[in-house]
């Protein structure tokens, strides 16, 4: 079976890491191209000039796009290059070619290195400015939040002015979040120091896999270059299992600390670690010396405590509720198989009333398409499937009697494009569901060949704006069928498939890995004949969205492939949704014309909107204080609500019985008393008030908590669209001659009862 992927993942989500496990102790030394570095580069480029399908030559004009890239790469909001430093190098613009066929990677590093000077500079300057500096907050200066589409600045004084905005702004944020001047000296010193901090330092592979980046996104904006650990990460993610102990890590100062504990693994069944243990060291193996990693960069540490299933690991660790002086303890496990579940397909049940009915719909979010590819290449009969997940699920909530189901795509960027035909054949009897068009303009059809539906009642899917790849494929299946209601926004606009391709293959070595590189090489239609490239899916039921359409998104890339379309496929429609969905949308209009919800939701996507267009936020203090307290007064309306016993409209989440009990269990306070309702931090996606903190600033039990409540937070758009598929649930019922045209093949007791 072939290896192919479809992924919207930006290059910031994969793991740029690569090379040995050990780290550089070179924090200010120039980095320089290591062994195979530069042999890596040239067979890229070789699989990039001649099976990419929109193959373009590594020429002069390539390399210029290289290098506007790799620049903007590495400083994409111009906080640390200046034109001058650009056009210190515009001698070597057309010449990057040259550097990747001649196996000479001196220059890319050396602009890698003044990039690390650069930063260091500004660093230090900001540093000054905090502990010398005193701002004044009643002129009428702004600053320019979002810097990604402005001009380099000039000159260093330019840069200079730039970055006192910038500590101005961040001094200010703390000011009005309640912090004394002390506070913010000592916040902003520590957070400007973490910024070079060896944890944080950059290897040799970074700089080389960034400047390989800049080469393959200047082709096409789904063509990468993953170095051994990066494609490592890469195939973690996508079979959502590996060999380790199961703690999820988390760089904080310059201690890894243990952020989450999975349930089942031998850390969580060991007993003998907790969240906030902080690891100083590892010993790969049993009779291993210990390896103090105070200092490491996660990614090393990682490397270090992974290993094969069922060899030992010892841990070196500070207890969370000891100092830093602690009395370390030392903590032996074997490691195992590590299934990812937080990735994997769920379900909840939604009861909705209509009148003296009650509707029940059954909501599975799949965050992406994974399969486990080696797994299913062994014969594997319990490999790890999307799809075989999302079956058994469907399974399950026909014995909860659902009426509907809505698949909830939202944010999923794809991944598999076998499991989106698969997926789609448990809607579907047989029949196509996507083409590939390959580079020499031959067509493929993937198909559905499996006989009948695992759910054939009514169905519906949710969408956003972050939704790519195989979500576009399922959806635009699900709606070309006439199969279920698209609910949402318009989809990324990723119509193109990309494949694998190791280098490893030529390596005389096997100590030295190449890599691989991951490029298109095929762009895929919907069997209507059209392509979800650049347009995406349109919903018929459109939502709210905040997501600006001009940074995010296929549109968004300057080099993304044109829309187009072919022939239509020879297909049969499953049903006809053309009647309900005009009824549908009506009903749709009026109920959030009367919630409270999407008039919260439509003031806040305004003010965004806003601040969007305009790019600039004041320096002026009364004129801050007063947007904040504007904008606390917001959020603590959102949270009354939240907090407030729900409507009689509001769909219920009705309890999952396998973990009722254990959640009554774990919810009932010790003293007896009533427990207290936990604040809720607002509808999902509403702004809140800044604490002009960032990332580790806060502690690690603040953060754990925000996300917990950020989850308990209500889905103010997951519920209307499970309002709406309550509806469809209620006009076919009511019109069996509707239902008909609808859903005809649904079984009786599924749809029709």
């Amino acid at each position: 079976m072939k290896k192919k992927m479809l992924l919207v993942a930006m290059i910031a989500a994969l793991s740029f890491q690569a090379g040995a496990a050990v780290p550089d102790k070179v924090a200010d030394a120039p980095l320089k191209p290591q062994v195979g570095q530069a042999q890596a580069a040239v067979l890229a480029s070789r699989v990039l000039t001649k099976l990419h399908y929109k193959a373009a030559p590594l020429d002069d004009a390539m390399s210029e796009k290289i290098f506007d890239r790799y620049f903007k790469s590495l400083d994409s909001e111009k906080l640390f290059f200046t034109q001058a430093d650009l056009n210190q190098y515009a001698i070597v613009r057309t010449r990057l070619d040259d550097a990747i066929n001649g196996e000479n990677l001196s220059v890319p590093f050396a602009i890698f290195n003044l990039y690390q000077t650069r930063l260091r500079d500004r660093i230090a300057y900001a540093r000054e400015l905090v502990k010398t500096g005193k701002f004044e907050f009643a002129s009428d200066e702004t600053y320019q939040i979002d810097r990604e589409k402005a001009d380099w600045v000039k000159s260093d004084a330019d840069m200079k002015d730039l970055w006192r905005k910038r500590v101005k702004n961040e001094w200010l944020r703390l000011k009005l979040a309640g912090k004394d001047d002390k506070s913010i000296r000592e916040t902003l010193d520590k957070r400007y120091e973490n910024y070079l901090s060896p944890s944080r330092q950059p290897t040799s592979e970074d700089a080389f896999q960034i400047f390989m980046n800049a080469y393959a996104m200047s082709i096409e904006p789904h063509t990468n270059y993953l170095g051994p650990r990066a494609a490592d990460n890469f195939d973690i993610s996508m079979r959502l299992s590996l060999e380790g102990i199961g703690c999820v890590l988390q760089s904080r100062d310059d201690y890894v600390v243990v952020r989450e504990v999975v349930p089942g693994s031998p850390a969580g069944l060991s007993g003998k670690i907790k969240v906030g243990d902080r690891i100083v060291g590892v010993a790969k193996d049993e009779k291993g010396p210990m390896t103090e990693v105070l200092g490491w960069r996660l990614d090393d540490v990682v490397a270090l405590i992974r290993g094969p299933k069922d060899s030992t690991v010892k841990l070196e660790i500070i207890p969370a509720d000891a100092g830093p002086d602690g009395k370390h303890a030392f903590v032996s496990l074997v490691r195992q198989k590590i299934s990812m579940e937080e990735q994997s397909a769920k379900k909840t049940i939604y009861e909705v009333k209509d009148g003296n009915a009650k509707r029940r719909v059954g909501v599975i979010s799949l965050p992406t398409f994974y399969q486990d590819f080696e797994a299913r290449r062994r014969g594997d009969k319990d490999f790890k499937s999307a799809t075989r997940d999302v079956e058994r699920l469907l399974v399950e909530l026909k014995k909860d009697k659902v009426d509907n189901v809505l698949i909830d795509l939202r944010n999923n960027g794809g991944g598999s494009l076998n499991e989106a035909v698969e997926l789609t054949g448990l809607f579907i009897d047989k029949g196509p569901v996507v083409m590939q068009r390959s580079a020499d303009k031959k067509v493929e059809v993937e198909s559905d060949t499996r006989a009948g539906m695992t759910w054939d009642g009514p169905m519906g899917v949710l969408i956003n704006r972050g939704s790519a790849s195989a979500s576009e494929i399922f959806a635009a299946a699900i709606q070309d069928y006439g199969r279920g209601v698209i609910i949402g926004e318009p989809s990324f606009g990723k119509g193109t498939v990309q494949t694998l391709f190791s280098l490893d293959r030529f390596a005389q070595d096997d100590k030295v890995r190449y890599g691989e590189v991951k490029f298109t090489i095929a762009q895929f239609f919907r069997i209507n004949g059209g392509t979800t490239q650049l347009r995406g899916v349109t919903p018929d039921l459109k939502l709210p969205t905040m997501t600006d359409a001009e940074s995010f998104g296929e549109s968004s890339y300057d080099n993304a492939l044109p829309w187009t379309q072919i022939a239509p496929a020879t297909y049969i429609p499953a049903g006809d949704l053309k009647e309900i969905i005009p009824v549908l949308d009506k009903k749709h209009v009026a109920r959030i014309a009367k919630d409270k919800d999407f008039q919260y939701l439509a003031e806040d996507i305004a003010l965004v909107n806003k601040q969007r267009k305009e790019n600039a936020i004041s320096l002026n203090e009364t004129v801050r204080r007063k947007e904040r307290e504007q904008q606390e007064s917001r959020a603590k309306l959102r949270e009354a609500r939240l907090l407030a016993a729900p409507g009689a409209d509001d769909p219920i989440l009705l309890p999952d019985p396998k973990d009722a009990l254990n959640k009554a269990i774990a919810a009932k306070p010790a003293s007896g008393k009533t427990a207290p309702i936990p604040k809720v931090a607002g509808v999902k996606g509403a702004l809140r008030s800044d604490d002009g903190l960032q990332g580790a600033e806060r502690t690690l039990a603040a953060e754990l908590e925000a996300e917990k409540l950020a989850k308990a937070a209500k889905d103010v758009l997951l519920n209307e669209a499970v309002h709406v598929l309550a509806d469809e649930v209620a006009l076919l019922k009511a019109d069996s001659r509707m239902a008909a045209r609808v859903i005809p093949y649904a079984q009786p007791t599924t749809a029709g009862k």
